[in-house]
């Protein structure tokens, strides 16, 4: 459960603007002041001092679900569920609640991702991972509460005033996160270690695993808005090149970055078998399919003109990014 209600904190005005100059810098500050929001509304609505009515909430297991949210990252799924929503002029505090929900997801799963019977990894964001810390059973809990915990805040009406629009939101993360999305693409990657995978399978298990989240942040940013038709459409499009991009330059990171950089092991897919569009096509021709995915979605971002301007930064960054 939520608790006694969370009021947003006072946030500056980040509606649609135009970028002018160092447009680098300024993506990269819009992206910490996005971030810094979330990372704000998720430490309250996971303080300890929070409770609702006679509900216990066992402090290890907050513990744990903290370690795994509160730990730094991009947090770029909600950069991008908040900037659509901005761009079309969706209701801040609603698309922050959301965006929380979300952000509450993808954390649930790197916990699990990190498990020893999945990835077995030992570092994430720069930190010991959640089971390293807490044992593998405190680990699982802290992921399965988390996502429990994203549809407690999506169904509940301090998110939207409309009932309708929950369960479109509800929905929308649902279909993600499960068979379709998340979990299916995460069973799909531990089939296919020690296998020879075509690009077209590559392709579907990353689009899952780790696109489904990206093309989500982008839809739920419309549905908040009361966005349907062309634009959603438009938006959808943009989600799926984007996501697709993100995991490409992320298997390009694993080979060519250190685990220092990365602040998470590097080279973890060589060492365990696993296929890669980077493994099938080489680090040269996968520079370029990320490229063409740019152009893909940026293209898709033209019916909104210049107001769909951090959207495009965020697909130059996920694209350019060195960690």
């Amino acid at each position: 459960m939520t608790g006694a209600p969370v009021k947003a904190q006072a946030e500056p005005k980040l509606g649609p603007t135009k970028v002018q100059n160092q447009p680098n810098m300024q993506f990269a500050a819009r992206l910490a002041q996005r971030a810094s929001q979330v990372e704000r509304l998720l430490a309250d609505l996971l303080s300890p001092a929070l409770q609702h009515g006679e509900v216990a909430r066992p402090d290890r297991l907050l513990a744990a679900m903290r370690h795994g949210t509160l730990n730094g990252g991009k947090r770029l799924r909600p950069f991008l569920l908040l900037e659509t929503a901005a761009m079309l002029n969706a209701p801040s505090a609603g698309a922050l609640r959301a965006a929380a929900a979300l952000e509450c997801v993808h954390c649930y799963s790197l916990i699990h991702d990190d498990l020893p019977a999945m990835d077995d990894d030992d570092l994430r964001r720069g930190q010991p991972t959640v089971h390293k810390i807490f044992g593998e059973a405190s680990a699982i809990l802290a992921g399965d509460s988390l996502l429990t915990f994203a549809f407690d805040l999506l169904a509940d009406p301090q998110t939207h005033e409309d009932a309708g629009v929950r369960a479109d939101l509800v929905l929308a993360l649902a279909r993600a996160s499960g068979i379709g999305g998340i979990a299916g693409g995460q069973m799909l990657d531990l089939a296919a270690e020690k296998q020879d995978l075509t690009a077209a399978q590559i392709s579907l298990l990353q689009a899952m695993k780790t696109g489904a989240l990206i093309r989500c942040a982008c839809e739920m940013g419309a549905v908040i808005a009361g966005v349907d038709g062309k634009k959603r459409q438009a938006l959808l499009e943009f989600g799926q090149h984007a996501g697709k991009a993100f995991q490409l330059a992320d298997d390009i990171l694993d080979v060519t970055q250190s685990s220092e950089t990365l602040g998470k092991q590097a080279a973890k897919d060589k060492k365990r078998g696993k296929a890669t569009l980077v493994s099938l096509l080489g680090i040269e021709q996968s520079r370029e399919e990320a490229a063409r995915l740019l152009s893909g979605a940026v293209a898709a971002l033209k019916p909104f003109g210049e107001k769909a301007v951090w959207l495009r930064q965020a697909a130059r960054f996920i694209v350019e990014r060195k960690y």
